[in-house]
């Protein structure tokens, strides 16, 4: 048994200096040549780095930083078309510049490039990013650089050049008609490197209410896929998106370039080092205010 295990892992071997592309764990076999997340350092050493992303957030050990305020939204409730690609690894919508994010202790207002995302398999486990241990179906990534730079080459030069917004998805009993444009463009980007137009969309209607999004966790990170570069100022709300399991399995029907399905599109997640996860005010300043309200309505009688 055991030399039949050495044996299969030396016929599966990846000789990276061949210049095998990446991939994630659900593509890795012995009939395909690609470099899975646990061998991605030696596509770019940057991905064995000390602040690397996704991690897990263990909530009782986020720290809460009361300057951690609310967002200000900028241009997210224009419309806009564009267009909605295949890009072999994820789905990928580009985004016009106009949509800006400030506040929330960021150093300076950063401008919108585009959005993709990461899922499982029909509705399985997907995310990115856990919280307690717990892998949600989908996560959305809104990528933004700072509004200065004028290329993502600058922006990658500095530790805070990029700011993303992460969104999880929970699995919901009816459909959510705001996503129906981009569910359905689906069918026709099933091909690696296909892609089609989205017209009417706005960024307003792809994520919870603005009201709703006071509750999040701050840490600094990397990009998810090699390079890795450690230049991202992670952002990850706590109120998640719900979508209806056949709108999250629509995106297990696009194809990698191998044309199997493509699902597993997310990196385990990575040791948090010496790295500290910050939390905004809000949820406690909630749950103050529900222990406030409790008293007084012991104090009368209620």
């Amino acid at each position: 048994m055991h030399l039949l295990f050495l044996c299969l892992v030396s016929i599966c071997f990846v000789n990276i200096s061949t210049g095998a592309d990446w991939c994630y764990q659900s593509q890795v076999s012995c009939n395909r040549s690609c470099v899975g997340p646990d061998e991605w350092n030696g596509v770019t050493g940057s991905c064995e780095g000390r602040a690397q992303s996704p991690i897990n957030i263990v909530t009782r050990k986020a720290l809460l930083d009361e300057r951690l305020t609310r967002f200000t939204f900028t241009g997210y409730q224009d419309v806009f078309n564009s267009l909605v690609q295949n890009t072999g690894h994820s789905v990928q919508v580009g985004l016009p510049h106009s949509p800006r994010i400030s506040g929330g202790l960021l150093e300076t207002s950063y401008k919108a490039i585009e959005l993709h995302l990461h899922w499982g398999k029909n509705g399985g486990p997907g995310s990115e990013h856990t919280i307690d241990g717990e892998q949600y179906p989908m996560e959305m990534h809104i990528v933004h650089m700072k509004q200065n730079y004028n290329s993502l080459a600058e922006a990658l030069q500095d530790p805070a050049g990029f700011a993303v917004l992460g969104f999880f998805y929970e699995t919901s009993p009816s459909v959510n008609k705001k996503y129906e444009p981009i569910i359905r463009s689906l069918e026709k980007i099933k091909q690696p490197g296909s892609n089609t137009s989205l017209s009417d969309l706005s960024l307003d209607s792809l994520i919870p209410a603005q009201e709703n999004l006071t509750v999040y966790y701050r840490y600094q990170g990397s990009l998810t896929t090699p390079g890795c570069s450690e230049v991202v100022v992670w952002t990850m709300f706590q109120q998640p998106i719900p979508l209806s399991v056949e709108q999250l399995s629509a995106f297990s029907e696009l194809q990698f370039s191998n044309g199997e399905p493509m699902i597993g599109t997310f990196r385990p997640v990575q040791p948090l080092n010496s790295r500290t996860v910050y939390r905004s005010g809000s949820s406690v300043v909630l749950a103050s205010s529900l222990v406030l309200v409790t008293s007084l309505m012991v104090s009368i009688g209620l």
